[in-house]
């Protein structure tokens, strides 16, 4: 795991770089050519320059190893950086959206060949980008939120390509500048809906989408297990599951649960990709005995000098 960090963290700073000088030779070149669909790209490449060193630093903090105080330890950093990255996204194409209509009403004429140089240049150092981190693009969705940027930006960069070659040869369609900046605007959302959705899950503490009945059918079927309930499930980060629930058990002495424990540790391993695992053995305890808590009060109380926990 440190060793993908490490590979990761390299390739995320050659990409930082890459951006930077992409961002400084869009922003020129979009004033000098006077084309919002250039700056709309410089835009979004800043944003990728800020979000790759903050993908990069959520790599680095998200390798730490747990503390007392952070007893779960720092995955949720990567969780964080995917948010962020993707709000910023959306914001960005929201301002790009609105600058585009403004164009609509405010037409102005726009250096084609200058307008090709530099979107050339933008699209060579953005399929250099996604190529580094293409391999890596599905191991977090703090990295594939730095993937999508560099991916959306190469798309752009493509769009307005194309639309400076309209315009060396029909100048007068200034109408295709902000055409192209609202395509780009609105392939950014779509893309980074999904991670902003996604984390906001995650950091809301949303239950893992596991096949619960399936999971309470496989459970009760162990020798000794009456029921299972009060399940609660939630992510740390995309891949790591933690997991809490009441068993049931038959009376019997707290020595002989550690075979039936065992069990249902592996079986919620195994059959369901959970990663931590914290069982709380009852016998004749709880009122409510479904799968899930479905009236959750602020205080989550038993009446415990009934019950017999193993």
């Amino acid at each position: 795991m440190h060793h993908h960090g490490e590979i990761s963290g390299r390739r995320l700073l050659w990409v930082t770089l890459i951006n930077l000088v992409i961002t400084i030779a869009e922003v020129i070149g979009g004033i000098v050519t006077g084309s919002i669909a250039l700056l709309s790209d410089s835009a979004h490449n800043l944003s990728d320059t800020i979000s790759i060193v903050l993908s990069y630093v959520a790599l680095r903090i998200a390798l730490r190893t747990a503390t007392p105080r952070r007893s779960y330890g720092y995955k949720r950093a990567e969780i964080l950086a995917a948010f962020l990255n993707s709000l910023f996204l959306l914001l960005i194409s929201a301002y790009l959206i609105y600058e585009a209509i403004a164009r609509f009403y405010r037409p102005e004429p726009i250096k084609g060949d200058w307008m090709l140089i530099v979107a050339v240049i933008g699209l060579v150092g953005n399929l250099v980008c996604v190529m580094l981190l293409h391999q890596h693009a599905n191991h977090s969705l703090n990295i594939r939120s730095g993937y999508l940027h560099l991916l959306a930006d190469t798309l752009s960069s493509v769009g307005v390509v194309i639309g400076a070659v309209i315009l060396i040869f029909f100048p007068t369609l200034t109408w295709i500048d902000p055409v192209v900046s609202l395509l780009i605007s609105f392939y950014i959302i779509k893309e980074s809906k999904d991670i902003f959705l996604r984390t906001v899950d995650i950091l809301m503490q949303s239950s893992a989408e596991l096949d619960y009945e399936e999971m309470k059918r496989s459970v009760e079927a162990i020798e000794g297990v009456q029921n299972i309930h009060h399940v609660h499930t939630w992510l740390a980060n995309e891949r790591t599951i933690h997991f809490e629930a009441h068993i049931e058990l038959e009376d019997m002495l707290l020595s002989q649960t550690a075979a039936i424990r065992e069990r249902i540790q592996r079986l919620l391993e195994d059959q369901f990709g959970v990663s931590h695992i914290t069982l709380q053995f009852e016998c004749r305890c709880c009122a409510e005995r479904t799968i899930y808590v479905k009236e959750p009060t602020p205080v989550h109380h038993h009446d415990h000098s009934r019950c017999a926990h193993g």
